[in-house]
């Protein structure tokens, strides 16, 4: 059967690979050979290669409902956390719906990752109690729809590194449980299969610690153990992949920031670890640490960095402004010349954020 009636297969499929994301859940009910079609791992491949794909940078970003008490202070208004959803290319803002049951928002300092097309939502604090949330939501650009995911098993975490390796795993590492004990286990997610699996513990405890994927490893960095709470450690240990083995500890690989200030770190394609550390952008050549250049002033607190081909995307958090709310700033940096282009950004405390691109 045709894809589209009276035209080559070949010419329907490059009419679906120009087709805007927000198109995907039409097409895919339109006939099962279209959505065969945008189901496919190759569609995706084939839109990037042939410049149809989307870059979408994903926040978590608070915004205020005025209906909401907190505590006496009837008059207070308390922030709630929404996905937030910037397409960079055109700089339009959209907001996903609510994943059900969360009609407080999202989980305060919740994780986002991105897998092929799909958003994962990891953990987290009640936005009303505060206990730790093992949850986990997955909302797929391709249906979009929300789904649940099954719970991060053992203890409940909170304040843990994680990251993904943009294909179908997602790392959970460190943290902290109930009883404020730092962590030295680790668990992968296959968001494909649904499945958590163990993995071996840590060499060390690491409560608050950072985590990136690069060249098959899960590399985590940083964080600090249940007797030297707040005095974040600035060695790193990765997990192999092919091996399924921790690697030895690396001393010293944070040599920037201080003690109770860790740099928010990202991991480039060609190879570069790169860092955002009291306004300066540090890139590691050789093992050692360089500046390469400075982020604008009024970027007060990084929240989270991305590093695409050729650019470098950081966003943070500005002065607050009147009545509740921060203003974000993003900017990307070019760079081949180191010049800076500030986004288009809406207000509102940014506590996690990923990239995507479908």
């Amino acid at each position: 059967m045709e894809l589209i009636p009276n035209l080559p297969d070949d010419v329907a499929r490059e009419c679906l690979l120009r087709a805007s994301y927000k198109q995907f859940p039409v097409i895919a009910s339109v006939c099962r050979g279209w959505n065969r079609q945008v189901s496919l791992s190759e569609f995706f491949q084939q839109r990037k290669a042939s410049g149809h794909s989307q870059e979408l940078l994903i926040l978590s970003q608070a915004r205020v409902n005025p209906d909401r008490e907190s505590g006496s202070e009837k008059n207070f208004a308390t922030p709630e956390y929404r996905v937030a959803v910037l397409e960079s290319d055109v700089g339009l803002w959209t907001e996903l719906p609510l994943f059900p049951g969360q009609s407080n928002g999202l989980p305060l300092f919740c994780s986002l990752v991105s897998v092929g097309s799909d958003l994962i939502v990891l953990g987290g604090l009640d936005p009303v109690t505060w206990q730790a949330s093992d949850s986990v939501f997955v909302f797929s650009f391709l249906t979009s729809k929300w789904r649940v995911g099954a719970n991060m098993p053992g203890v409940k975490r909170s304040f843990f590194g994680c990251v993904s390796d943009s294909d179908r795993t997602v790392l959970v590492a460190g943290g902290h449980d109930e009883e404020k004990r730092a962590l030295t286990s680790a668990i992968v997610y296959d968001v494909a299969e649904d499945k958590w699996t163990f993995l071996p513990d840590m060499a060390r405890e690491r409560d608050e610690c950072k985590a990136i994927f690069h060249a098959g490893r899960f590399h985590v960095i940083g964080g600090y153990t249940t007797e030297e709470q707040g005095q974040f450690c600035k060695n790193v240990e990765s997990f192999d992949t092919s091996t399924w083995m921790w690697g030895p500890v690396t001393e010293d690989f944070m040599d920037t920031g201080d003690a109770t200030s860790p740099p928010i770190y990202a991991a480039g394609e060609n190879g570069v670890f790169y860092s955002c550390c009291r306004g300066d952008v540090m890139v590691m050549r050789k093992d050692t640490w360089q500046k390469v250049g400075q982020i604008p002033s009024d970027v007060y607190n990084v929240s989270y960095v991305a590093v695409k081909p050729g650019k470098l995307i950081v966003i943070g958090n500005g002065k607050a402004l009147a009545g509740y709310g921060e203003a974000t700033v993003g900017y990307v940096c070019d760079l081949s010349n180191s010049q800076w282009v500030k986004l288009e950004t809406q207000v509102g405390h940014v506590q996690a954020g990923c990239f995507l691109e479908v």
